[in-house]
Formats: structure tokens, C-alpha cells, sequence
């Protein structure tokens, strides 16, 4: 009962781990496992011995840490120009974040206080911007589909581009943590690679 666990929309989480000594054989380069669960319909699980679903799939995949690092490094590069695409008229966090002095003492003071919410808007990205998350998301693609090889560079971005979806994408492949994407478009999108 513990060890239950609830999904009420659909989502992916994705953990890394580096293993001390189940290395793949025959490579030279350090590579990093990463683990993924993801669920396409909510599920409750409240007896582990005997669950079964349909709507649930895992699976890993190796992939070289330095390959990970340079694209973690693209995917911050990304989200910092997507950040100065979004209109200083548009707040970064929910509206329903208090705004003056007096209401966030109030909030701070009897209400325990919510993590701000990120800007889920669309953004319009300008050409460069554009071209940059193409390439990042091609080598996205390359790295998480089955057969490398095979991937060919992204022509158009595959999902509604929000400053909430690139910065999951960037904890993503942080190898140092895990994360949990929801965002509808880019879970569909990632689960695409994963078949």
C-alpha cells in the first residue's frame, strides 16, 4: 500500500542513472540510463502485486553523458532566448500570484504558498529562435529514438512551444535529476520518439 501510486492525467517521468558497474559492453564512452515510465490514460495503482494496464509502458535507454551535457547546454540556451521572446507585458508567473506588498504578506503570513505557476502561453518565435529549437529538438529525436540512425533533422517544431514546455525539456536531460512532463503536445510528442 506504501508503494501505491496515482496518475490522474497523463505524464511521463524519466530518471537517470549512472551504473557503477553495468556498463554496456564494447563502448568506450561513458553512457547514462535512462529510465521512463508514462501512462496515456489516468491510472491508480493501489496494489502493486497485482496490477495490470494497458495505458502504462517503461523502458530505458543507454545514452553517452556527453552527448546529454552539450544538449542540456543548447536546451538552457534555448529556453533563455524563449524567455526574451515572451512580452514584458506578460507575467512569467499565473496572474493569480499576489501583487502588492500587503497581499503577499498576507499570503506568506496564513496560506501556505503555491510554486508559481510558468508561462503555459505560446510563444511566437522569431527565425533564429526558431532554427535553434529545431536543431535542439533534431538531436532530441536523434538521441531518444530507437533507431538513431534513422532520425532526420526536424523541418517544423513538433509541438505548441511554451516557456513551461522547453524548461521540461531541459530538466529533462539534467542527468543529476528526474522530471515529470504533462504538457499534452510535448508528452505526445516525446512518446512518439519512444515507440
Amino acid at each position: 500500500e506504501s508503494k501505491a501510486a496515482n496518475a490522474s492525467t497523463k505524464e511521463i517521468n524519466i530518471q537517470w542513472y549512472i551504473p557503477p558497474l553495468a556498463k554496456p559492453s564494447n563502448d568506450t564512452e561513458t553512457k547514462v540510463l535512462l529510465l521512463y515510465a508514462y501512462n496515456t490514460k489516468p491510472v491508480k495503482i493501489s496494489n502493486i502485486k497485482i496490477f495490470s494496464s494497458m495505458s502504462t509502458f517503461s523502458g530505458h535507454l543507454w545514452i553517452p553523458l556527453a552527448r546529454i551535457i552539450s544538449l542540456r547546454k543548447k536546451l538552457s540556451t534555448l529556453k533563455q532566448q524563449v524567455e526574451m521572446l515572451i512580452p514584458s507585458s506578460i507575467s512569467l508567473f499565473s496572474a493569480s500570484e499576489p501583487t502588492s506588498f500587503f497581499e503577499q504578506s498576507e499570503t506568506l503570513e496564513g496560506i501556505p504558498s503555491k510554486e508559481p505557476k510558468m508561462n503555459v502561453a505560446k510563444v511566437h518565435l522569431d527565425e533564429k529562435t526558431q532554427e535553434m529549437a529545431k536543431r535542439c529538438l533534431s538531436e532530441v529525436k536523434a538521441l531518444l529514438s530507437v533507431v538513431p540512425a534513422l532520425s532526420v533533422p526536424l523541418t517544423e517544431i513538433p509541438f505548441d512551444v511554451t516557456l513551461q514546455s522547453i524548461a521540461s525539456l531541459e530538466d529533462m536531460f539534467d542527468p543529476a535529476n528526474g522530471c515529470v512532463i504533462t504538457e499534452e503536445s510535448l508528452f505526445d510528442w516525446i512518446i512518439s520518439l519512444f515507440c
